[in-house]
Order: C-alpha cells, then structure tokens, then sequence
C-alpha cells in the first residue's frame, strides 16, 4: 500500500504506537468491539516480528539477508540471473546486488489508487511474483512476505532497479516510502540492488556473523549449479590479500561436490559420490552420497534451496529407501549369512554423508522460517531412491561390498553399545540413583537453574566443589584426558568411564534412540579447564564429543567455556584479578602513568596524563603487529627499516606503487649491505621483477641460510598494514632519546595518598574487579620517593620500564593452571555468577565445524600439518 494509505496517527517507526493508536479503549477494563485492534500493512510486522522471520535476535537478524538473497535465487532458478553480490558494510548494513530481471516498476492500481509495482511489493504483506506458477516454477519466497518484511525492520532500505534501459531508485525507512520512485539516467545493466540497516530498536543483535553468511551463501552456490555468489565483508581485512574479506563460491559440480567439500580430510569408502538426478510427478530431486569411515552421520537437506533443518517428507522418503535398499543388495551378495537380522537405518546410515534437493511448485513447509517440508513427496523420493542406488550399488558390487560390510560392523557395534549404554542410564529424573559417585550434585531440582562444571584434574575439581553454591553448581572432576571421539567407535567411546560418566550425570540419554534434550538436568554445562596447552586439548576433546553426539545440546546454546582470570595482583590487603594480557598492560599502564612524564625526541617534547596513558596503549599495539611481522623477516634491524621506508602520513598502509618500481627496493638493498657483516648475512641480492605481476622485490639470506624476501606481499599482509598503519600515528613519538621523570607533588596530594595507603593497608580497598570487565578496583597509591629521571634508548625500553613500574610494590601471579587458586579465589573470579565470564558455544557453520574437527581430530596428518604450517605466526603463549 502506499504511505498515503497510511493513518497519520498509526506510526510505523515505532511499533509501541500501533496498538495504542487504535480507537480508544473503555474505562474499567470492558471487552467490545472497540478493543479490537487492526494492523493496517506492516504495523503487524513490526509489532511481532518474531512471527515472520523467527526472531529478534541474531537468527532472525540473518533471516533478513536470506529472505534478499532468496529472491534473488529464485531470479537464477528461472534462468535470469547468474551472479549474486552480497556485502556486509562497517555499519552492518547489508547491500545485495544481482543481474536479473530487476523488480517490476511499472503501475499496478491497488484498491483504486495507482502505484509502482515495486512499491507494491516493498510494502505489502502477500504481494510477490511468486503466487503465478507461470513467471516463478520453483521458488523458494511463497507467501509474499519476505523482503516486505526486511523493509519493515529496517531503518534505511534502498532500492535501485535496472530494467528497460533506465536505473530507477526509491528509498524506505521502517515500511514506509520516504520518496518517490526516480527513473534515472539510462542504464544497460539488468537486475536489483538492495541496501538496508536493521532496526536497531527492534533487533537484540545488529551484527552480522561473517561464517553464518558464508554457510548459507555456500550451500545455495552448492545447490545451483554454475551459479556465482561473492560474499564481502567490509569490517575485516583479509589476510591474505589485505583487501576487504572476500570469497566467491562457484559450484560446477552441484551438491556432489558439496559431499566432497564435507568430506575434506577423510578417508572414503568410494572415490566418487553417488550422484542420483530426476524430475518425477513434478519433484525436481537431486541426491549426492559418499560413505566414509567415521562413525557419524552427516545429513543436509533441501526444499527449493530452503535448509529444511528439522527434514521432512523428502528426507524420510530418502531413509525408508536407503534402509531397505542396502538390505536388498546384502541378501543378493549373499554378505548377512552371520548377521541374525536386517540392519537398522542406524547401522546403514553409519559414515554416510548426504545431501538431499528437492524442488517443487508450491511446497508446504511449518512456519514461515521453513525449518520442515510438509509436502507429500516422500513416496516419490522413496521410489526414486529404490531405483536409482538399487541400480548403482548392482551394477557397482565393490562399493556395495563396503558400504553393506561397514553397516554390519556397526550393526555388530550397536549390539556392544546398547549393553555399554545401560551402564549410562539412570533410574529416575529427580533421584539420584545411578549418578557417578564423583559428582558432586546440588540441591535445586529445577534444571534451567543448575549448572554443570566439568572440571579438569581431581585437584581442581576439589577446589571447585570447595568453592561453589551448593544449591545450583554441580561439580565433575574428569581424570586426565577423555577419549578422543573422532576416531573411535562408538562402543569403544561408551565403555570409556569418563565419557560414561559425563552422560550419566547430564542424564539427556545419548544415541538417535535414547537421547532427549528436554531431559537435561543442567541448563549451563560449563568446560572449566587449565589456561594452558594440555587445558585447550582437554576442552577440545569435550567440544568434538558434544559436536559428534550431542549437537542439539550446542544448538539449544546449553554448552559454555569458562574463563579464569590471567592474572591476580595483589599489595597488602588488596587484590585485583585482570581477565587477560590487554587488561593488564591497560592497569599497569594507568598506575605507572600517574605523574610521570614522557621526554622524547631532540625537540625535547613532553607527554604526561591521559596522553601519555593513550600512547602507550598504542605502543602496545604497535608493539604486538612489530613482533609478527619480525617473524617474518628474522630481524629487528630489517624490521624497522622496513617501516621507516613503507609507512605513509596519516596511517596508511603501505602503497603498491612504491613495489611497482625499483627505487624504495634499492634503497632497502643498501640499508642491508649496510649491516651485511653485523648481522653476518650470507647475502644481499639485486632488486628482482616480478613478471606475473609487475611488482619487484629485494631478499637477503640470513646467518642460518634461510632466504627473506621484501616484496608487495609481505606489504600487504594483514599484519603489516595495520603495523605501518599504527607507526603513522605515532611515529613522532618513537623517535629517542628518551627521558622518563615523575612530577612533584603538592602537599596536599602527598597527604591524600597517605591517606589512601592508610586505608588500603586496613583492607578498605580490598575489592575484587569483576573479571570481564575493565573497570578496576581502587588501590593504595603509593607516595613516588623523588627519584632522578631516567634515560631509555628506544620506545620498547619505555614501554617495559613503565609496565615494571606499573608493577611496582605489587605481587603479580599469572595464573597456569585451576589448581592455583584457593577455592574463595576460584568462586570470586570464575563460578560466581555476578562477576564471572562465560563463553557461550554456537553452532554458525556445520560445514566448516565438520572441516576444523575433521583436520585438528581426525586421522588425516597431513591436513593437520598443512594446518598447524599456516597458523603458527599466530601462536600466542606457546608452553614448550
């Protein structure tokens, strides 16, 4: 509808005023026809947005890109459109651009009054192209309410069009036309471009996930064949490239090599996916399948590239064939003569890896976020099914010989764990029969307010049950390291006590058969371990099992990480913890920084207060992007050469421009032959070109052999751009010699502080900062003795020499391990709800969790070596 149709006094911008604008209500509570509230356009939107795109937070935030992104889909479907642009903006705005037809601008009259078509569509709830089955065959947006909801819930939403040889623009805010629809200048290009901000005063979450873009924007280049989709994000750097982060996905090969793509890493029963493609009783469906010798099941499905995550018809259809199917070829080939009776669709869906897409006219799904096809299509899939791999696996009897003879294993598997299982079952919700005799429980029954601690080590698990609230923290200590799930069978990971343990106390069951999340006895299972080496790997092992056999746990956003502080410092009575590094360079920092006074430069210039507290803020990160690019090059003295000669004014990074020509690079080569014999280089070679692309290059060979190379992409690193980038603005500041002094103080301070030091000394100021926060406790300040000033050569030696004064008189403990606490100390930092951090873990990219625990977990050592080559320069806090 068009804002004119708009009652003044309904206002969309504000959702509170649709009901009270409505016809005044009764005194004294009556009930009439003049309670009755009508929504006129996307007032109903706006006031319950959660029933159109599930959420206010960051699920139905990301529904708004989808619902765009889906239209433009559906443009490709029809043979319209062949590429997609999506871009996330600094201020999480999202622009979607593609080449298709471009949204309708011509008039349609509505209810008597003429508007654009695409004002129609912008504005009006079940208005779309998607109700004629002859201008959309498949879609995915049926009830018109998609991208008409994305401009009800956004703040700015803009649109421009290219069709019929012009550009045409309309701008919108919060549902309602804020101009007219402008017909540009003329334009060859085709297709629709839209731009929007999410309402920030609707939405809990306003920023966009990068990886949970990138899965759905993946899974619909899968899923369309030769279909192109570029996804940036202008927040981050890439770094690689130094650019905006940027991906494209392009998928010649469909969904079959979506299962190659899952399958990274892992070692397959069959080369090739079992690629199935049909179109019957108007169902287009589209199967790819590739066992490998995991133990897990990994199943997509797809209705009209909607991720139907909760299945439906097409996916039952596929199981009820697949079953009875890998049964029928068995008894052919003669393999069940010791098997008792049939598989199970457990024990045949062992390993597998499927994707399944069906797309259809006018599908049913449950709810508008279309989590479940209701189409009555599983007999149709089931037919197909039964045909197509009934043919493939008796034309094809090696692979059916090792798919059916995984099955059997686990169906003898299944055998040994249902009896390993029994051990883990409990006798009742509320009782405490059956509970591993380590756990500690609590008293409160109702589940969403207990939490569960699985603790590292015995020793710390006594601390913690020492230190908790009896009432609603559960304590479990683990003994050592728990089983690695990723490569073990799964009888062989119920028999493992620890593991067993851990399901026994959750209570929620384990298995497709047994498990049940509303029958979890914890709301919060909280991974408390050591902040170091052996304390990651631990909490890696529990993350793969609640990934591997307990994802809905994950989903439902039950799993957490705690978080100790890093450090304690404490002077008499008074203690502060500090969460990490950055926290604790900023309290150093501000306690050495009182009153003193920073001299550099010959210009003898002078920095103190809170100039001096923001310099060395950024010295700190100055410092941090120096020593990863050292590694790099291997040499301080390289390093800063490297700096002075590519930074630029205004902190830039550095230019391509001075690459593309020799000069700056000889310049670097005769600042290397001028240090050849300090640093016994073995060599120092000419500038060199790079043809490919046009760029040059100078390279020295260190005193171990090993060659280095200045050239644009090492430039045009991430951490190098921000380095030169941080060096232009402070670089007058790093120029020596400097002089480092403390101010006088005035009587009256000298008698404050005494005061205060009085104070602390009695315990006044024993206060605990809440960890997670920056915010710090109030500390005796000393009186500084006067003291002569004191002369540094370089801007490290000042950073260091004011840290260590910023330590001063205080004993700092960087905390390894749990077990150094006591248990007050344990409750106050990390088990105390008021103060304590949590990380909480999300599942955003299944595709991409498959690849890292597959990589990091699994039995591919030469992926995990690729992977372990290509992070080390950013190993921090390394325990050798």
């Amino acid at each position: 509808m068009a804002s004119s149709a708009i009652p003044a006094e309904t206002d969309l911008l504000n959702p509170e005023t649709a009901t009270a604008s409505a016809t005044p209500k009764k005194e004294g509570g009556g009930y009439s026809a003049e309670n009755i509230t009508v929504l006129e356009g996307l007032a109903a939107v706006r006031l319950r947005p959660a029933m159109y795109i599930g959420s206010t937070g960051e699920q139905g935030l990301h529904h708004l890109v989808y619902e765009v992104v889906d239209n433009s889909v559906d443009e490709a479907l029809g043979g319209h459109a062949s590429k997609i642009e999506v871009t996330i903006h600094v201020d999480n705005s999202i622009t979607v651009v593609d080449d298709g037809r471009g949204i309708p601008v011509d008039d349609k009259v509505i209810n008597g009054e003429k508007m654009p078509a695409v004002q129609v569509v912008l504005t009006m709830l079940h208005a779309g192209g998607k109700f004629d089955a002859s201008n959309y065959k498949v879609s995915g947006g049926l009830h018109g309410v998609g991208v008409s909801c994305v401009n009800a819930l956004s703040e700015e939403f803009d649109v421009e069009i290219w069709r019929d040889d012009f550009a045409w623009e309309q701008d919108y805010s919060k549902g309602a036309p804020i101009s007219k629809l402008r017909k540009m200048g003329p334009s060859k290009r085709k297709g629709t471009k839209v731009h929007f901000l999410p309402d920030k005063s609707i939405f809990t979450v306003t920023e966009f996930n990068y990886d949970t873009l990138a899965q759905r924007l993946r899974e619909l280049a899968f899923l369309n064949k030769g279909l192109e989709i570029h996804l940036t994000d202008e927040r981050t750097t890439d770094a690689k490239t130094g650019d905006s982060k940027h991906q494209e996905f392009k998928y010649a090969g469909g969904i079959a090599e979506f299962i190659k793509h899952i399958n990274k890493g892992k070692a397959v029963l069959h080369e090739k996916p079992i690629y199935m493609e049909a179109e019957r009783d108007n169902v287009a469906m589209e199967i790819a399948l590739q066992y490998n010798d995991a133990y897990s099941e990994t199943v997509f499905t797809f209705a009209n590239n909607i991720n139907t995550v909760d299945g439906g018809t097409h996916l039952s259809g596929f199981k009820t064939a697949l079953t009875r199917t890998i049964n029928a070829a068995g008894q052919s080939l003669g393999l069940f003569k010791d098997v008792k009776e049939n598989l199970s669709g457990d024990d045949v869906r062992e390993g597998l890896v499927v994707v399944i897409s069906v797309k259809l006219s006018q599908p049913q799904f449950e709810g508008q976020t279309k989590g479940k096809l209701n189409s009555d299509i599983a007999g149709t899939v089931q037919a197909f099914v039964n045909e197509r791999l009934g043919g493939f696996l008796e034309q094809n009897p090696q692979v059916a010989k090792k798919i059916i003879n995984k099955a059997i294993d686990a169906a003898r598997a299944r055998e040994a764990a249902r009896k390993a299982r029994d051990l883990t079952r409990r006798k009742g919700a509320l009782d405490g029969g059956g509970l591993p005799g380590k756990l500690a429980d609590c008293s409160e029954r109702q589940p969403d307010r207990c939490e569960l601690y699985l603790v590292e080590g015995e020793s710390a698990g006594g601390t913690a049950k020492q230190g908790r609230d009896r009432r609603f923290q559960a304590i479990l200590p683990l003994k050592g390291k728990i089983l690695n799930v990723e490569k073990a069978r799964y009888d062989k990971m119920l028999g493992h006590e620890e593991i067993r343990a851990m399901i026994t106390a959750l209570g929620c069951g384990i298995g497709k058969d047994d498990f049940d999340a509303t029958k979890l006895r914890y709301g919060k299972l909280i991974l408390m371990t050591d902040a170091d080496v052996d304390g990651s790997h631990i909490r890696t092992l529990l993350l793969t099992f609640f990934f591997r056999h307990m994802t809905e746990l994950i989903k439902r956003g039950h799993v957490y990480i705690a978080q100790p502080p890093l450090y304690r410092i404490k002077k008499g009575k008074f203690e502060q913890y500090i969460k990490d590094d950055r926290e604790y360079v900023s309290v150093m920092v501000k306690r050495a920084s009182d009153g003193m006074i920073l001299t550099y430069g010959e210009a003898k210039t002078q920095v103190e207060g809170a100039e001096l507290t923001k310099f060395m803020g950024q010295l700190n990160e100055y410092l941090g992007f120096f020593e990863k690019v050292d590694k790099r090059l291997r040499n301080e003295h390289v390093t800063r050469d490297f700096i002075e000669l590519f930074a630029h004014e205004g902190a830039a990074p550095a230019k391509k421009e001075d690459f593309q020509t020799p000069a700056k690079l000889k310049e670097m080569q005769s600042r290397l032959k001028a240090i050849l014999k300090e640093y016994q280089f073995r060599a120092v070679g000419d500038p060199v070109l790079d043809e490919e692309h046009q760029t040059w290059s100078v390279s020295f060979t260190d005193s171990q052999g090993a060659e280095r190379k200045i050239d644009w992409a090492l430039a045009n690193a991430a951490e190098s751009r921000q380095l030169l980038g941080k060096y232009a603005q402070i670089q007058d500041k790093l120029q020596g010699p400097f002089t480092i002094e403390y101010a006088a103080k005035t009587p009256k301070q000298v008698a404050a502080e005494e005061a205060e030091e009085v104070a602390t000394e009695e315990g006044v100021a024993d206060i605990a900062a809440a960890p997670g926060t920056a915010e710090e406790a109030k500390p005796g300040k000393r009186v500084r003795a006067v003291q002569d000033p004191v002369e540094k050569k370089t801007a490290r030696e000042v950073f260091e020499y004011v840290i260590e004064q910023g330590r001063k008189e205080y004993q700092v403990q960087r905390y390894k391990g749990l077990g150094e606490m006591t248990a007050p100390q344990l409750w106050d930092t990390t088990m105390d709800p008021e103060r304590r951090t949590l990380l909480q873990v999300k599942l955003e990219d299944i595709a991409a969790c498959e690849e890292i625990f597959t990589t990091l977990m699994g039995e591919d050592v030469e992926s995990r070596r690729k992977f372990i080559e290509e992070n080390a320069l950013d190993v921090k806090n390394l325990d050798i």
